[in-house]
């Protein structure tokens, strides 16, 4: 399967970019010298219809909805794939999965070779943390005498200090996995009853103690831990949380949150406000610190809604169509934020297309430090439309990318303007809607437009043999 992607869509109304500055680029170009701290926080499966700062008017996420409210929420951000380890390389390395080489999960580890943004900031004094979900290849090199994915833990990416898992845990006493749980259909449906991935490890050691209840909690009590043991030296923590990925499972006061709600909202619901409280403690600690003025967070999640929570009606893309491990908006176009008190203003919307490919990007550029120019880098710094400048131009597009190995199948999306072509689905066909006129992709236009359809194919197999270029060892040798 391919999938490729480029797009513009608003769901929330604002002005236009070219008329406010959403961050004051001076003030950062007078305080340099200080260096903020970076927090990159990435939910998993998170829909963009199940958080209260883009519309859900039942679950409780109130410290998601105060970063909306003090910082910048971007309406049109797109994840690097369709499914969890494509997206999480991009975002530390601002480029396509078709370059690294991660097409899907458990496929592959991240090559040695990329430059991570972890990398380019411990050079630049930063101490460097990486906490939760890595989903990148093996963290530990005797799993049972193999390693799903290869052995590429986090501290070979640059993260000095690391408390991980390979893969998906319950969010709810991670280690403990029952022999079933409840497919929130009302149906029983069996899981491994040997839950491996769950395993969690520190720095390289298995993991036994402070595992126990909700797992953001056991995440961000290894966070704080790293913030309090860096004084004064500035740090990038990496955090990446389970929740909302299967098996979705909320402690007894989350689900006594939401009586009213049928059994499978309430352990989403319940699952999400316990990582959304735990989000708000890590925002009051920087605050108890001193450090609230001088650290940039992001937040987003690494893809839409899991399938079968959504097709059961728990989780939600709101209105967009489709959903996880699908190139319609609803498996790409996701719940995205920023925060950076005093230098972004406060309620703003940033419709522009961004995505996880930016990241890197854009924080050298809110640090000074040189860009990356040894090898292609697909992403584009955020700065110039949050100073509100036009949007730059891309060399190559905001893409996303899922490539099922195993079927030989692949599925692409590239949008350009108001006009988005995808193969959507495996075994799908190439379509094309106009975001514009029709953001929910209801009406594939591919026939009544044909030169603007096959102008468009056309841009997309010249990205294809750039990205294959790279995938075949042009950018470095591994």
């Amino acid at each position: 399967m391919k999938n490729i992607l480029l797009t513009t869509l608003s769901l929330i109304p604002c002005a236009s970019m070219a008329q406010q500055a959403l961050i004051n680029v001076e003030q950062i170009k007078e305080e340099n010298n200080k260096r903020p701290n970076i927090i990159l926080m990435m939910a998993d499966d998170l829909g963009y219809g199940d958080v209260g700062f883009t519309g859900n008017p039942v679950v409780k996420t109130p410290n998601l909805n105060k970063m909306a409210e003090e910082g910048v929420t971007f309406a049109n951000f797109y994840t690097a794939s369709s499914v969890s380890s494509p997206t999480r390389g991009s975002v530390l390395t601002g480029r396509s999965p078709f370059r690294f080489g991660v097409l899907a999960a458990h496929t592959a580890g991240l090559r040695t070779g990329e430059l991570t943004v972890a990398e380019v900031l411990k050079k630049n004094g930063y101490r460097t943390g990486f906490f939760g979900k890595w989903h990148l290849g093996g963290v530990t090199p005797d799993r049972n005498g193999r390693t799903r994915g290869y052995y590429t833990p986090p501290q070979e990416h640059g993260f000095e200090e690391v408390f991980a898992t390979e893969s998906a845990v319950p969010t709810w006493n991670p280690t403990l996995t029952p022999a079933t749980w409840k497919g929130w259909g009302g149906k029983s449906e069996k899981i491994k009853k040997e839950w491996t991935s769950s395993r969690y490890f520190h720095n390289g050691e298995l993991e036994t103690e402070n595992l126990s209840g909700d797992d953001s909690r056991i995440i961000m009590d290894r966070v704080e831990s790293f913030i309090r043991a860096g004084k004064d030296q500035p740090f990038l923590a990496t955090v990446w949380f389970h929740t909302p990925h299967q098996p979705v499972v909320a402690g007894p006061e989350y689900l006594a949150m939401y009586p009213d709600q049928p059994e499978g909202k309430k352990h989403l619901y319940g699952a999400i406000t316990a990582m959304d409280e735990q989000i708000g403690r890590l925002r009051k600690l920087l605050k108890d610190l001193g450090k609230e003025e001088n650290t940039i967070i992001f937040f987003c999640s690494d893809n839409g809604p899991d399938d079968g929570l959504f097709r059961k009606g728990v989780a939600s893309a709101g209105k967009l169509r489709g959903h996880k491990h699908q190139m319609y908006e609803g498996g790409i176009h996701v719940p995205s934020l920023m925060v950076w008190k005093g230098k972004l203003k406060e309620g703003s919307v940033c419709p522009e297309r961004v995505g996880t490919v930016d990241y890197l990007p854009t924080i050298l550029d809110l640090l000074d430090l040189p860009a990356i120019n040894d090898r292609p880098i697909d992403g584009v710094s955020m700065v110039p439309v949050l100073a509100g400048k036009p949007a730059p131009k891309r060399t190559y597009p905001l893409a996303a990318g899922f490539m099922r190995l195993y079927d030989d199948l692949e599925t692409y999306s590239l949008i350009e303007g108001d006009y988005k072509i995808c193969i959507p689905v495996k075994r799908g066909k190439l379509e094309m809607y106009n975001l514009k006129n029709d953001p929910y992709e209801t009406t594939d236009i591919s026939t009544k437009e044909p030169e603007i359809f096959d102008d468009l194919k056309e841009k997309l197999e010249a990205v294809k043999k750039s990205w294959l270029h790279s995938r075949d060892g042009g950018d470095y040798e591994w």
